[in-house]
């Protein structure tokens, strides 16, 4: 093969290599911790609400159930999942909240940062939350 067209044909896969790498996790929201300030516009049922976010596993607890799995953000869009859920037994508000992040979460919900605060959005659902690490 000439050298020009060997070049050429190694080009594209270099490309798209660089391309699928460019969005693997690398994002300001890989190692951080995060507490739920409100969840639907209501206080937390719990002060045990966070999330954390590793480099590629998300962790999510309101006060009951543990949410855990891979994450990555895509057009602004915090893409989770699968997810796998604690079965623990829960009741009352802290429950509630937990249904609506479990769905937010599922529903790859639109993700806005703006410094140590961020708001996550779908699906009729809402969390704002506090940096913490």
């Amino acid at each position: 093969m000439p050298m020009n067209r060997m070049a050429f044909s190694i080009f594209p896969v270099l490309l798209i290599s660089a391309c699928a790498s460019a969005g693997d996790n690398e994002s300001d929201l890989a190692d951080s911790t995060w507490t739920f300030i409100a969840i639907d516009g209501a206080d937390p049922a719990s002060g045990e609400a966070r999330l954390s976010l590793a480099r590629d596993r998300l962790n999510a607890n309101v006060g009951c159930n543990g949410l855990d799995g891979p994450w990555r953000v895509e057009g602004g869009r915090l893409i989770a999942g699968p997810l796998v859920q604690t079965r623990m037994h829960c009741e009352g508000p802290v429950w509630d909240q937990e249904k609506a992040i479990g769905s937010l979460l599922s529903a790859a919900p639109r993700v806005i940062v703006e410094g140590d605060f961020m708001t996550i959005e779908a699906s009729g659902h809402s969390a704002e939350l506090r940096r913490t690490s």
